[in-house]
């Protein structure tokens, strides 16, 4: 199964109109500790595979970490589990930093 994209841009929009997702941050703590979305729930992705019962298979679920690439693999993983509504967020946390939180602390 594959699971789709979704730009930080889109993923802000979606939340401000308050679309229900499920923000999964698979970055592992110190990296939270810098940054982080408000309300994500955090598994870092080498616990992923034995906590994915903490997750309802019926959300729409947006993987996110540092550049988007663990959060790929988990989105893809998620996703040949029977997620049918998961989505990596393009370019990280990073790039929200970037498009829509210049704010926000980058590393």
């Amino acid at each position: 199964m594959s699971f789709g994209r979704i730009l930080p841009a889109e993923l802000s929009a979606r939340l401000r109109a308050g679309d229900k997702l499920v923000l999964l941050d698979v970055r592992e703590p110190d990296e939270l500790a810098i940054c982080s979305l408000p309300g994500a729930t955090e598994i870092p992705m080498g616990q992923v595979a034995q906590r994915r019962g903490e997750l309802d298979p019926e959300a729409e679920i947006v993987c996110i970490c540092h550049h988007g690439v663990r959060s790929a693999r988990v989105a893809g993983y998620l996703a040949s589990q029977g997620f049918p509504r998961v989505l990596n967020m393009v370019g990280g946390i990073d790039r929200w930093a970037e498009d829509v939180d210049r704010g926000m602390r980058r590393y």
